[in-house]
């Protein structure tokens, strides 16, 4: 079958209302394509009897296979190095001089996927910044994705997983083999803490963070949804804290809360 306009449309409110993410027009085959998947693994008879259930009273299951099938989960160990070298050259060395009367950082991974880029900064931390070893530090990992949620818990890659992005001495140095997989060291896995989070939902209680990587997800919003999420955000942020963004995207004429700054060759934003 093909999506029908009045299906496309109805799924377009149905997902944004549930995940903030905004289908452009012309997605007919992705929403399709992406149905049928669901349909297959609930064995139901396709994409049809799938938006069928969605316009009656479906199974919370049902719901969430759809929300995540839907969702984008691109992601691998130190993605696009550039806000990693801002982070190891100015922006942790200035919260460990801020922040050396109460010993402690919380940094914050949105939108996590299965975590390659939580445990990325938890390796950059050991690696480049021992004196934080007696420090309380904690990466909050998040992700509308139980599945990806319940992944990055177990810190557990596959080889093509770990031969992305992973120097081999990192990965020696931080990982073990488990058969045909590699799990993150234990105390890594202590400084990562991951739960499932809606950015455009209600948000569980979280500490003030020193850091926020929310890269590549404001682009799958409308408007006032990135407005929104850019306010909780600020509110979150603690003095000096920074704010990172993926390369396209900016807190310019959307909130007038932020300042830019720049380093390693990459931008960030901070309060003002």
């Amino acid at each position: 079958m093909s999506i029908r306009p009045d299906d496309f449309e109805f799924f377009r409110g149905w997902l944004r209302a549930r995940s903030a993410i905004s289908l452009d027009p012309g997605k007919e085959y992705l929403v399709e394509a992406r149905l049928t998947s669901v349909a297959v693994k609930a064995g139901l008879s396709g994409a049809g009897e799938v938006l069928g259930r969605l316009r009656g009273r479906p199974p919370l299951e049902l719901e969430i296979e759809v929300v995540e099938a839907l969702t984008t989960n691109e992601t691998s160990f130190f993605r696009d190095w550039r806000p990693f070298e801002a982070l190891r050259t100015r922006l942790i060395p200035d919260l460990v001089a801020a922040r050396g009367s109460d010993h402690r950082l919380d940094i914050w991974s949105a939108a996590c996927s299965s975590g390659q880029e939580a445990y990325s900064l938890a390796m950059m931390l050991a690696d480049h910044f021992p004196a934080l070893a007696s420090w309380q530090v904690k990466i909050h990992c998040t992700d509308l994705s139980t599945e990806m949620v319940s992944r990055a818990r177990a810190g557990r890659f596959t080889q093509l997983e770990v031969n992305r992005g992973l120097p081999a001495p990192l990965l020696v140095r931080h990982f073990r083999q488990e058969g045909n997989d590699w799990l993150v060291s234990d105390a890594l896995r202590a400084r990562v803490a991951a739960q499932q989070l809606n950015l455009a939902g209600p948000w569980p209680a979280l500490p003030a963070m020193d850091v926020v990587l929310m890269r590549n997800v404001l682009i799958y919003f409308d408007l006032p949804t990135r407005a929104a999420v850019l306010d909780r955000v600020r509110r979150l942020l603690r003095p000096s804290g920074a704010l990172l963004l993926g390369s396209a995207e900016t807190t310019a004429g959307i909130h007038d809360g932020y300042r830019r700054d720049e380093a390693g060759g990459s931008v960030f934003f901070r309060t003002t």
